[in-house]
C-alpha cells in the first residue's frame, strides 16, 4: 500500500506539469544523470525510472551506459568508457572511493540509487530549496540549420555542455545476468561536448543544428556546469533538454 501511495507521487507531479504547460517546456527544477548498464542486475528498475522521468519536463533525465558489466558475458550495446570515465569523474568530486550502478548523480552535487523516482524526485524538491538546484537560465531552440543556446546572468565560471542522446532504445539480453530479459532504454547518451565556457555575464551560442542530429541522436541536453581542478564534472548551474522535433 506504501508503495503505491508513493508512486501516484510521479504521475500526479506529470500530470500537474503537462496541464499546466500544454506543451511549453518549463524550467527544469533538477538534472539526474543515471549510471547504468544493460548488465547489471540491479539496472531493469532504473530504466522504468528513467520511464517516468524521462516524461517530466520539469526533469533534465540522462541514462549513462557504463562498460565495467560487460565482461559478465554481455556487451551493453549503448555503453561507452567515456561515460565510464564521466562516472569515475564525479566520483572524483564527491570524494567516493568507488562506482556502482545503477548510480544516480543530482544536479553534479549528490549521490543517490537510481531504481526510484520518487525519491529522487523528492530530493531534487530537496535540493532546490536549499539552493543547490538550476540557478541559472539556460535556453535552446532550433530554427532551421541553427541551434541557439542562450544562458543569463549568474556568478562563478561554467562549461557549456551539449548531451546528445537517444530518446528510447528496446533490447533483448541475451547473454549474461539478465538474459532473456527485455529492456527499453531512455535518453541513453551518446555523446558528450563542450562548445563554450560562462563566466557569469549573458551569453549566446549558435551552434550546427545538423549536430543534433548526428549519428541518429533524438536530442540533447545543455548543461551549465563547473568542473573540478583536474577537469572532473562538478555542479550544475542550470540545464535544459530539447528534442529533434522542439522548434523545427
Amino acid at each position: 500500500m506504501v508503495r503505491r501511495i508513493v508512486g501516484w507521487t510521479v504521475l500526479l507531479a506529470l500530470a500537474a506539469a503537462v496541464s499546466a504547460y500544454a506543451g511549453e517546456r518549463p524550467e527544469p527544477k533538477g538534472v539526474v544523470e543515471l549510471f547504468t548498464s544493460q548488465g547489471c542486475s540491479s539496472c531493469p528498475a532504473a530504466d522504468r525510472a528513467m520511464s517516468y522521468l524521462v516524461k517530466q519536463p520539469d526533469v533534465v533525465a540522462l541514462a549513462y551506459h557504463v562498460d565495467y558489466w560487460n565482461y559478465r558475458g554481455w556487451t551493453d550495446t549503448m555503453a561507452s568508457p567515456e561515460n565510464t570515465a564521466r562516472q569515475y569523474g564525479y566520483a572524483h568530486t564527491l570524494k567516493r572511493s568507488g562506482v556502482y550502478t545503477p548510480q544516480a548523480i543530482l544536479n553534479g552535487r549528490e549521490q543517490s540509487k537510481g531504481t526510484d523516482a520518487d525519491v529522487l524526485n523528492r530530493r531534487l524538491d530537496d535540493m532546490k530549496s536549499a539552493g543547490k538546484g538550476l540557478v541559472v537560465s539556460v535556453q535552446a531552440e532550433k530554427n532551421g540549420d541553427e541551434l541557439a543556446i542562450s544562458i543569463g546572468e549568474g556568478r562563478g565560471k561554467a562549461d557549456v555542455v551539449v548531451v546528445y542522446f537517444k530518446h528510447r532504445k528496446d533490447v533483448e539480453i541475451g547473454k549474461g545476468t539478465n538474459s532473456g530479459t527485455k529492456v527499453s532504454n531512455w535518453n541513453s547518451v551518446t555523446d558528450v561536448q563542450t562548445v563554450g565556457m560562462w563566466h557569469g555575464q549573458p551569453m549566446r551560442i549558435v551552434l550546427p543544428a545538423k549536430v543534433m542530429d548526428r549519428t541518429g541522436n533524438d536530442g540533447c541536453a545543455i548543461l551549465l556546469q563547473t568542473s573540478g581542478p583536474e577537469g572532473q564534472p562538478s555542479a550544475i548551474l542550470g540545464a535544459t533538454l530539447l528534442t529533434a522535433n522542439d522548434n523545427s
